[in-house]
């Protein structure tokens, strides 16, 4: 069953992605032709039936072989461990690049914050929406909410544009760091970077300001083995090291 996604879907195939992880035996650039790579079929060289297939233990036929050897309880469809022998390893790390330091990743974070508060401050004071302004001791909360919600926008917005597109907001390129799927190594998707952008900028924006920061971007100092951030855990993603 092919892997690309039905015509007209307007989704990406994974393959094309130059940052997904890859089987270890298939060569860099090389997104088609059979899911084993240059591995033998699963049932030998004969297929179901032939040599090396399931009937050709002792005894030949189907079931002429040693008690388990269709399949001991635990194992694959083929024998062996669920696995495939290591070809899928277990391990959601393998064959990505290193995670990225913890210390890089706030500091990027601080670059972000101040390329796009510097772009919240221009537009609100443009259209007057400023985060208080103060008369005879009464503070207007509308503005306040209204500047709050200008600053989520554009920090959502960044956030996930940035991310669809490489993985890499400014201050993560200018630190050699990108953002990755957990599962498979590729750049998130829409959903996936909009989710994260969401669960780190909405409180940041509404209530918490730089609190929520860093309590969502510190985790990651503290989380193993993936080095996680809360909007890392709620988009199931990661930060690995361009160097």
């Amino acid at each position: 069953m092919s892997s690309e996604p039905p015509p007209g879907s307007g989704q990406q195939p994974p393959e094309d992605d130059p940052f997904r992880k890859r089987p270890p035996n298939e060569p860099p650039g090389e997104g088609a032709g059979s899911p084993y790579g240059s591995e033998p079929p699963p049932y030998g060289d004969g297929g179901p039936g032939g040599t090396g297939g399931p009937g050709s233990g002792p005894g030949g036929g189907f079931g002429g072989g040693p008690p388990g050897a269709d399949g001991p309880p635990g194992g694959g469809p083929y024998g062996g461990d669920p696995y495939g022998g290591g070809s899928h390893p277990t391990d959601p790390l393998a064959g990505m690049p290193p995670l990225a330091d913890s210390g890089k990743r706030t500091l990027a974070r601080i670059i972000d914050m101040i390329l796009v508060g510097v772009v919240v401050w221009l537009l609100t004071w443009g259209f007057d929406v400023n985060e208080y302004d103060v008369d005879s001791d009464r503070i207007e909360v509308g503005k306040s909410f209204w500047q709050s919600a200008v600053a989520a926008v554009l920090y959502i917005a960044y956030d996930t544009v940035m991310t669809v597109r490489t993985g890499q907001t400014l201050g993560k390129k200018l630190l050699h760091m990108r953002v990755a799927n957990l599962d498979n190594g590729a750049t998130p998707s829409v959903q996936n970077a909009l989710m994260r952008a969401a669960v780190l900028w909405i409180p940041f924006a509404f209530c918490c300001a730089c609190v929520w920061t860093a309590i969502s971007g510190g985790w990651s100092f503290f989380d193993r083995p993936y080095k996680q951030g809360l909007h890392d855990k709620a988009a199931k993603t990661v930060v690995v090291s361009t160097n």
